[in-house]
């Protein structure tokens, strides 16, 4: 389950545990308050040589200028390793020239290694000049000597798109590099618009808000607490930036897990961390999208998603015994509300311990038995997992794992905190004999039960306590009584080391704590020696790699893995969901920044809990939620074990929104699957903000209340308690409602009121594009397997136009997605008007997959026509139809135009133009053309 510690919640004896704890760990933290003036530590380093190394790189020395002891001794001498690595990447590396240090393992992001100073070539400038450019392509290096600083440029338009030089300003210092603080700040234009660094819950919306703070320290903090570091740690940000009336988008990711502070001044940004390296790498772009298929493509395309999992999904902790269960999916069932997979939180396990069922409430014959059912139809059961192995020696999971020595150390013992079974220990996922171990442990488990995914939780790792703790004697723990959350250890504060009581104090948890507060202490051991200090943000990322490792051996088939803490690189392996949110109106504004910020993340498939998840919606609220949450990637429905019930046919009009809201989206089923297709090979977000198709609108640079769904489907939801319409800016061009395709928004780039009564939601399709639907159905299985119909959609009433679109299909339980393996299908998809004749065709790749499946084609839409109501000359193929010969209807009908109605205009004329009756083969190239009579 997620219920996590919300610092909004404690208990009265553990704020003030927290309160002393803080006061303790405090000192050093004044300077890094958002709004203090800027700490200016030390001269900085200057630049002593430079050489061109075997790789292509180059390599160069730093050395401290004046030392301090401010935060610790400075690291004397540096080493600076510059490369383009593509035409579209630039790294740039700064690490002790001396010492090995603590860096992301590269085992577990897969990149290059910075060549050995041995491996340098060519001959050393003892005396550098002042500035030297290390052009490629794309990007530009300089630096200048002393004191060191670098910049990169855009060689197209000579853009500066990093500069670590002060200028002698006062709004930073120089870089600093101790062993563990060190700084580096870049300059920033004032009219840029900055995303990224996460995971925060962010009240401004999407677009980074100077003076905000950003801490990045992947903890088990309530999403309800704004402006703290979250679940996940993700330090990139993407720029967006105008230069004329040409937009430009550029991305920074400084790869470093140690725990660090971020503050964004508005025309500076500065980065104070712990520990670790300086290891930039830049993403050229320009445009966002290109910039998150650059960024992807180093740090791993996100995971491919089997098609069941763009369904429905429902959950909830407190489902007590397997009836109630099985009632919650026969009542969706009741209700005609679409249901793909039903979850459980932790209540099938025996006293919470993984991998275990409760023999009483969930008995394996009767659990089997049900899922035997529900597969029958193509629903799946998906399970949580945490990381925390219950101490109990008559476990055997526990057993295996003391047998095999997975667990991180303290002290030489595997390290003792608590979490839902009580005592437990953190396996070691950095260890390969972990990995193993765990491999066979879901192996175990999924013989036991044929889950179709897992659900890992409180993978920060979170603790219900911090310090060195013991199992206390005769007492039980826990007692089984109030709430599961409070430590029942006896724990002592560990204050002797400087990995535990860092000189540097980042904002942890938004309070300052301690960095080992409420997880595993920063002086515990992993594997080979690394120290949780180092490597604690990767836990959830190292677990994530071990799981699918697991699922993908289990049976060939695709896994599907929802992971609460993430990393750069999580998404090649994960799903997310935003974590424990609240059943407010303000949280469903706040779940549309954060879902839109994990597609820049590069893990596109994600979701925040559907009506919130404690502690109650109110019936207009989960209504409103459903006609959002039906179109976030990742559609579930979870809610906490002391809320009360809120699945979605708990109340009768929330039944009817949803099974509008979701019955759209289980026709945009092949739409959603084709994205999550294009999300696999280029990075492109599922939801994307309105910016990443519209670069140049300023107008949507910070908007955070609409947002799209691949290029061109606009999703504008109601957010506001008691509203009946909604104020939606749209983007220069023709929109029309999906619901109701007669409807049509003409736009200068404006905004339009919309109306919105209670179940309905508008959701609009931009021009030029086509798009793929189905039928729909009660479960995607099902749905998958109706006829399509592909909805083109012109320029509200043009006389030229074109359109496009995509569609991918394919075996969704094969590991890979991709095309040539035989079980997949892609149709490219065109059309275009010209003088009256509309032409709609398509070029197939691999179409035997789908003309297997028997997949058709039965009515082509077309939107935006202009001209009369008579159609003729319909040619299919390259042969004439008589329509009436083949049951083939044609028709058309007038739209309305919503900026006519504003405006008070004459109707313009465009025309809906419907052919049905048609059975075209998905897999095999058509063409089909019509003549539209001339206007009178």
């Amino acid at each position: 389950m997620s219920f996590t510690i919300s610092l909004l919640s404690l208990t009265l004896s553990s704020f003030c545990l927290l309160l002393v704890l803080i006061s303790c760990f405090s000192g050093g933290y004044s300077s890094s308050s958002s709004s203090a003036a800027p700490t200016r530590i030390g001269k900085g380093y200057r630049l002593i040589s430079i050489e061109e190394t075997s790789d292509g790189g180059f390599l160069g020395h730093l050395q401290v200028n004046q030392k301090n002891n401010f935060y610790g001794p400075d690291i004397p001498l540096l080493e600076l390793y510059v490369k383009h690595e593509s035409e579209n990447r630039l790294r740039v590396h700064i690490t002790d020239a001396e010492k090995q240090r603590w860096e992301v393992p590269y085992n577990l992001l897969p990149r290059d290694q910075p060549p050995k100073p041995k491996q340098a070539i060519g001959r050393s400038r003892k005396k550098p000049i002042s500035v030297l450019e290390i052009a490629g392509s794309e990007l530009i290096f300089l630096h200048t000597v002393d004191p060191f600083s670098f910049a990169v440029t855009r060689r197209s338009n000579g853009q500066t798109l990093f500069n670590s030089s002060s200028g002698g300003g006062d709004s930073f210092g120089e870089m600093v590099f101790k062993d563990q603080y060190l700084e580096i700040s870049t300059q920033l234009p004032q009219d840029a618009s900055l995303y990224g660094l996460g995971e925060n819950t962010q009240p401004h919306g999407i677009k980074l808000y100077p003076n905000d703070p950003y801490t990045l320290y992947t903890t088990d903090v309530s999403a309800i607490n704004l402006n703290t570091d979250l679940y996940g740690s993700h330090p990139v940000y993407m720029e967006l930036r105008n230069v004329g009336d040409k937009p430009y988008a550029h991305a920074v990711l400084l790869l470093n897990s140690n725990g660090m502070d971020v503050f964004y001044s508005g025309n500076s940004l500065t980065y104070k961390l712990i520990g670790g390296v300086f290891d930039f790498y830049f993403f050229v772009g320009p445009t966002p999208l290109d910039v998150v298929d650059q960024y992807t493509s180093f740090i791993g395309r996100p995971a491919p998603m089997p098609y069941w999992s763009l369904g429905f999904h429902q959950c909830r902790w407190g489902y007590h015994n397997l009836s109630v269960v099985e009632d919650v999916v026969e009542n969706y069932k009741k209700a005609k509300i679409p249901l793909d997979v039903i979850w459980n939180d932790d209540d099938h396990m025996d006293g919470h311990k993984d991998f275990t069922l409760n023999p009483i409430n969930y008995p394996r014959p009767k659990l089997l038995a049900f899922l035997e059912k529900i597969h029958s139809i193509g629903m799946k059961y998906i399970v949580l997992i945490d990381p925390g192995i219950g101490v109990n020696s008559s476990y055997g999971v526990y057993q295996r794992a003391i047998a095999n020595d997975v667990f991180i150390k303290y002290e030489g013992e595997p390290y003792l905190a608590q979490v839902w079974p009580g005592a437990v220990n953190f396996p070691d996922f950095l260890n390969p004999k972990t990995v193993a171990w765990w491999g066979d442990e879901i192996q175990r488990f999924h013989e036991l039960v044929p889950v179709d995914g897992l659900w890992i939780d409180m993978n920060e790792a979170s603790n219900f306590c911090s310090g060195k703790c013991t199992i206390p004697e005769g007492k039980q723990c826990p007692s089984g009584t109030g709430p599961g959350w409070e430590c029942c250890l006896d724990c002592k504060n560990i204050t002797k080391t400087r990995w535990d009581d860092p000189p540097y104090k980042i904002n942890a948890s938004g309070l300052q704590v301690p960095i080992g507060f409420k997880t595993i202490a920063t002086s515990a051991v992993h594997y080979n020696g690394v120290l949780e200090y180092d490597a604690h943000s990767l836990y959830g990322f190292s677990q994530a790699i071990a799981t699918h490792k697991a699922l993908q051996g289990l049976e060939g088939k695709r896994p599907f893995i929802l992971s609460r803490s993430t990393y750069v690189g999580s998404g090649k392996y994960a799903a997310h969901w935003t974590g424990d949110n609240k059943g407010t109106w303000e949280d469903l504004k706040y779940s549309i920044s954060t879902v839109l910020n994990f597609g820049i993340f590069g893990v596109p498939m994600v979701g925040a809990d559907i009506c919130g998840f404690y502690p109650a919606p109110t019936e207009e609220l989960c209504n409103r939620w459903i006609e959002v949450g039906a179109f976030y990637p990742f559609s579930r429905d979870h809610a906490n074990y002391y809320s009360p019930r809120q699945e979605l046919y708990q109340w009768e009009s929330v039944t009817k929104s949803a099974q509008n809201a979701l019955g759209m989206r289980y026709k945009l089923l092949p739409y959603l699957y084709t994205l999550t297709y294009f999300a696999h090979i280029s990075g492109a977000p599922i939801a994307r903000p309105l910016f990443f198709s519209f670069p140049a609108f300023k107008e949507c640079h910070g908007l955070s209340t609409q947002f799209l769904l691949g290029s061109s489907l606009m999703v504008s939801p109601v957010l506001e308690q008691g509203e009946t319409k909604v104020k939606a800016l749209f983007p220069p061009g023709s929109w029309y409602n999906v619901f109701d395709m007669t409807q049509t928004v003409v736009s200068k780039g404006q905004y339009f009121t919309l109306d919105a009564p209670l179940h309905v939601v508008n959701v609009h399709l931009y021009q030029n594009t086509i798009l793929p639907m189905q039928q729909g159905g009660m479960i995607s299985k099902e749905a998958r397997m109706t006829p399509f119909t592909l909805i083109v959609s012109f320029p509200a009433g043009a006389s030229k136009g074109e359109a496009k679109g995509s569609l991918y299909l394919d075996n969704d339980e094969l590991p890979e997605m991709k095309l040539g393996n035989g079980y997949s299908t892609y149709a490219a998809l065109y059309a275009t008007l010209d003088q009256g004749i509309v032409k709609v065709w398509s070029e197939v790749e691999e179409g035997k997959f789908a003309l297997d499946k028997g997949w058709i084609i039965e009515k082509v839409t077309v939107l935006g026509v202009g001209g009369s109501e008579k159609i003729s000359a319909l040619e299919i193929n390259g042969s004439s139809v008589a329509p009436d010969a083949c049951n083939i209807e044609l028709s058309s009908m007038k739209q309305k135009h919503l900026r006519d109605l504003e405006d008070g205009q004459e109707n313009s004329k465009s025309l809906m133009v419907n052919i049905t009756g048609l059975k075209l083969p998905v897999g095999e190239n058509f063409s089909m053309s019509w003549k539209m009579g001339l206007q009178g």
